[in-house]
């Protein structure tokens, strides 16, 4: 038997209107809401101050290093890769 696919199509769900298909689709409710802020408030607490123990000192770069044009990160001369990469020096991990 030859099935015309293009022919519209015609069933009992074609009937029913559109508050009958709302209430039985269900409701869509977002993450925040179905979390409780109570359960995990003590676990994300954020302190009000920071230590001063915390400083960093930030060294510029040294004249025997280089900064890799792969993945951006100083490194010592000695982990130079012996070709340059597409953009200028690439350290010994990203030339593997």
């Amino acid at each position: 038997m030859a099935t015309d696919y293009d022919a519209p199509r015609k069933n009992d769900d074609d009937t029913e209107s559109i508050e009958v298909l709302k209430e039985r689709t269900p409701e869509v409710t977002s993450v925040s809401s179905e979390l409780d802020a109570d359960d995990h408030s003590d676990s994300f607490a954020i302190p009000d101050s920071v230590a001063e123990d915390a400083d960093v000192i930030v060294v510029p770069k040294q004249e025997d290093e280089f900064t890799c044009s792969e993945c951006f990160i100083v490194k010592h001369r000695s982990q130079k890769a012996k070709k340059n990469g597409k953009y200028g020096p690439v350290c010994t991990d990203c030339a593997a």
